[in-house]
């Protein structure tokens, strides 16, 4: 966990976009002292040759993923919160002074010996210049204050020694003035920036050790250090000797690793490449270019048929990253058409080798492909930008939500039913079974990245098929994943996920859980209407509480308990089982929750079901259970001792 304000203000930084007007100067001086560069002893492993010229060429340059550009930014930022310390200005006046101050940054990195260019390579001077179109309208500290208050969460959560649990309470409290600030600031957008802001304010006015105290440097920046500063080894060279060792080994292992990739990589795009059908449309004009699939390469003439040209009739819904209608197929057979607004694939290439991997997925708890569609600006469609569509079987039923929270009526003035307890059974154990085959039943694994209620479909049976794969992510097996574009859905989103973006089959673990709980439990995920609290409903805190508190019955929807012999048809134990492993699978810390298939084993009675572990920080508080009707988020902090890495274990 402690990598989150790195890596947050790394990709923070690399989203600004100032539009500031400011008058040139001559070769200003830079108003901030870098000198701690040459004091601290940061480990600039990463920054050498030939390792940086390695992993620039293998992130293509992309700096948020290059190590080096991560611990720059880091050493960078104590600077920056130094000068708002001094200044009130969260960033540079001009960007003037923004290239002066690189300039003599990248002048105390070659001192060290290090490449002359990796400012360049890591840095734009723009991000640094202060705009008021960044984050709520904040440029000083004096607007920080107008917007949050003399006591903002920081204030009281990053203030004293950051270890331990002072150092996860710090960081939910920075989570916690970025959604306010976003809030404020009203483009989502800006939400990265907001989380900026916060790292610089903590660093800089809130901790009392100041930017280059031991928490700041650990916890807020986490620069890697070769030793510790308090430290007096006397086998320095042993130590140095070892650590160089260490080095050159995992030079080793990279550049081995990467040339293993660059090979499967290499093979795939060989093996998936686009074949390219000379296929003549009705004007006999241009070829298509259809992906190496068994899908169906549909023409745009025939979804505009299946829809009745999109109408607004035929519209279901909106899904995570598009638009979808219901369409019937000139052989009658009805479809759901997604037309892609938006997505992580740069290009036409890219979305069709997205197809070829949904498309060769086939279990009976996944919603199968049936084809897609793409064209681009010189069809005669929106000339100059690219269409893209995919085509899946049409689930009758609609989605879980429409079960679990209905309204009142439909569309059509019926009444949906509650569902009944096998049906809710039957619905959990599809998911896991569904996930297990995107985490195990497949190589590369798949992470979904957006489990939800929403994105579970029902069958004319009723049986839960997982949707929406235009999110998903192939992993590097037995690796985590690292990204720079959070996706998902607030309530169901992992915490590393949320905060850093790390993500691993247990991110979906996580939202696994939260959708066990909202089909049990009959409650929202995430709830900001509750009159009786300013704050929002948050189903994992109120549920984890409840079942430590000896009430687990409590959590149960009272619709299950209703009808029928509770004994028999609606056995209460097994429905206790079914809470405590969405609890475990929802559990905040990545290592005591289980893999989909141990909770699948769980949920089946194959094995036990763990004791339930104490949360190292609980987002809720045990004094706002009452009796679990009115439970909020608590702003108390507090915890059992636990290392800040477990988190992300």
């Amino acid at each position: 966990m402690m990598k989150i304000f790195s890596t947050f203000l790394l990709l923070c930084l690399l989203s600004i976009t100032s539009t500031s007007e400011a008058t040139p100067t001559a070769n200003p001086i830079c108003p901030m002292d870098l000198n701690y560069i040459l004091r601290i002893p940061w480990n600039a492993t990463d920054c050498r040759n030939p390792f940086f010229q390695t992993t620039a060429k293998s992130a293509m340059n992309d700096s948020s993923k290059i190590p080096c550009c991560q611990t720059l930014l880091s050493l960078f930022g104590i600077a920056l919160a130094q000068h708002l310390k001094e200044t009130s200005l969260f960033n540079l006046p001009d960007l003037p002074t923004s290239n002066s101050c690189l300039r003599d940054f990248q002048s105390k990195l070659s001192s060290l010996s290090l490449p002359d260019d990796l400012v360049s390579h890591c840095f734009d001077p723009l991000q640094f210049v202060i705009s008021a179109s960044v984050c709520a309208g904040i440029q000083t500290t004096r607007d920080w204050v107008s917007k949050l208050g003399q006591n903002s969460p920081l204030d009281s959560g990053c203030r004293s020694e950051l270890v331990g649990p002072g150092c996860d309470a710090c960081l939910a409290a920075g989570l916690k003035v970025q959604t306010i600030l976003t809030g404020i600031d009203g483009n989502k957008s800006h939400s990265m920036d907001c989380f900026y802001f916060a790292v610089l304010y903590a660093a800089g006015i809130v901790n009392e050790s100041g930017p280059e105290g031991d928490s700041a440097l650990d916890c807020i920046f986490n620069l890697p250090l070769n030793i510790e500063k308090d430290s007096k080894s006397k086998h320095s060279a042993l130590v140095y000797g070892l650590t160089a060792a260490a080095i050159g080994i995992l030079v080793v292992f990279v550049l081995m690793g990467i040339g293993f990739w660059f090979y499967k990589w290499k093979k795939l795009a060989e093996k998936s490449s686009l074949e390219f059908d000379v296929e003549l449309d009705e004007q006999g004009s241009r070829p298509h270019a259809r992906p190496n699939t068994g899908s169906i390469w549909f023409k745009i003439q025939e979804l505009e048929k299946a829809t009745g040209n999109f109408s607004s009739k035929n519209f279901i819904g909106r899904g995570g990253f598009g638009i979808v209608y219901k369409g019937t197929l000139p052989d009658g057979s009805m479809v759901a058409v997604k037309k892609v607004i938006e997505s992580d694939f740069q290009g036409n290439a890219e979305f069709c080798n997205e197809v070829e991997i949904i498309s060769n997925l086939k279990h009976r708890n996944l919603v199968p492909l049936r084809g897609c569609c793409v064209i681009d600006g010189n069809d005669g469609y929106d000339e100059g930008a690219s269409e893209r569509y995919l085509v899946y079987d049409y689930m009758p039923n609609g989605n879980l939500d429409d079960y679990l929270f209905p309204i009142p009526y439909d569309q059509v003035g019926t009444v949906k039913k509650s569902l009944t307890w096998p049906q809710r059974k039957n619905i959990i154990l599809d998911v896991a079974k569904g996930l297990a085959y995107l985490h195990y039943g497949v190589k590369p694994a798949i992470y979904h990245r957006d489990i939800k209620a929403t994105n579970i479909l029902l069958d004319a049976d009723m049986r839960a098929r997982v949707a929406d794969f235009g999110l998903a992510k192939q992993s590097r097996e037995g690796q985590s994943h690292l990204t720079t574009r959070v996706a998902g859905t607030h309530g169901y989103l992992a915490p590393e996920y949320a905060l850093y973006g790390q993500l691993t089959e247990k991110s979906d673990v996580y939202s696994f859980g939260v959708v066990v709980l909202e089909i049990m439990c009959g409650r929202k995920a995430l709830d900001f209407s509750l009159s009786s609290s300013p704050r929002a409903f948050l189903i994992t805190d109120w549920a984890w509480s409840l079942v430590k508190a000896g009430k687990i019955g409590d959590t149960l929807d009272p619709s299950l308990l209703k009808d029928g012999d509770s004994s028999n048809s609606n056995p209460r134990a097994i429905m206790e089982r079914f809470i405590a492993v969405g609890i475990l699978c929802s559990h905040v810390m990545v290592a005591l929750r289980p893999t989909i298939m141990e909770a699948l084993k769980m949920l089946e009675g194959d094995i036990e079901v763990p004791q339930i572990s104490d949360r190292p920080v609980p987002y809720g508080h045990p004094s706002f259970v009452g009796d679990g009707s009115n439970f909020s988020i608590s702003p108390t902090l507090s915890g059992h001792q636990m290392h800040n890495g477990d988190m992300l274990r």
